[in-house]
């Protein structure tokens, strides 16, 4: 059954659910809760209900060494990323899973739960299946909430676990926002592109799509990738087995091995000021948000 089918045709009473969704996600508040009370929502939750959300950190990394330690206002970034997850509805857990004492002893400390993985993990995606290897209780769905996104709305994580419960035929879900037209040229602002359905077509460091013109088009509605993907449980352990694809080497995107692949990967709208860091220079920008919005 494709995820079209589930979710109705406008104006039956199933079609309230991506509504239901959409809505609480796009307006950053927490009123997924009251969605699920929907008898719709409680049948697609039976489906794959056991959540569990994975902040893979490594220390050694290419652009910006030791990322997850380093502080934003006063708090290393890892514990910024984890107390946003920690507000979301949809997990029954959460750990690090990371593969140095550092930032282990970091999150221990701060009160997170640690699962110590291999440093022969090429990516997020395979250090979340290894702790998820690692875990005692048993999961339907793990979310790779990236802790390079330290504002990551909790509204967006609860929704994109409903999408992919939402859509028995997709495997993998993710949510994008609106691209500033700064960062059409950014290589570290990963673009996207999806059909009509909602699912993903492909991704792109480079502008997404491009034109004849070779320069972005200010009337075209580009799309960033935000840093938080939802897999099936199952479908990671393929994941993990599954030869690195020509596409993910060439773009360095570990999603574009799921596409490569075959498999459907369903992803959300919403409406969000990304703030990613990807180099030592995004560490003042995300203090200047935080700073105008009077956030701790």
């Amino acid at each position: 059954m494709s995820c079209k089918t589930v979710m109705g045709e406008h104006g039956s009473s199933s079609s309230l659910a991506p509504l239901l969704v959409h809505a609480a996600v796009a307006a950053g508040a927490i009123t997924i809760a009251a969605a699920l009370n929907h008898y719709w929502f409680r049948a697609r939750l039976k489906a794959r209900p056991r959540v569990v959300g994975v902040i893979p950190a490594r220390f050694k990394s290419s652009r910006f060494e030791g990322k997850p330690l380093v502080h934003i206002m006063g708090k290393p970034m890892i514990q910024r990323t984890w107390e946003q997850a920690m507000k979301c509805t949809s997990l029954q857990a959460i750990v690090v899973a990371t593969d140095d004492d550092r930032i282990a002893d970091c999150c221990r400390g701060f009160g997170a739960d640690v699962v110590m993985t291999s440093e022969n993990c090429q990516n997020g995606t395979e250090r979340c299946n290894e702790a998820l290897e690692k875990l005692a209780a048993k999961y339907d769905i793990v979310v790779n909430i990236q802790g390079d996104e330290p504002l990551i709305e909790p509204a967006i994580i609860d929704g994109i676990v409903l999408a992919l419960q939402m859509c028995p035929d997709a495997v993998y879900s993710t949510a994008v926002t609106g691209l500033k037209p700064e960062d059409a040229s950014d290589p570290n602002r990963v673009k996207c592109i999806v059909d009509k359905n909602g699912y993903a077509l492909y991704f792109s460091r480079g502008l997404l799509p491009s034109n004849k013109k070779g320069i972005p088009n200010p009337d075209f509605p580009y799309m960033l990738h935000l840093g938080v993907q939802c897999y099936d449980a199952k479908f990671l352990k393929v994941y993990a087995s599954m030869p690195p694809s020509p596409l993910q080497l060439e773009e360095d995107l570990e999603q574009l091995k799921v596409l490569e692949n075959g498999f459907k990967l369903k992803v959300i709208k919403v409406d969000h000021e990304a703030h990613g860091v990807d180099t030592p220079g995004d560490i003042a920008k995300v203090e200047a948000v935080m700073r105008a919005h009077h956030m701790d």
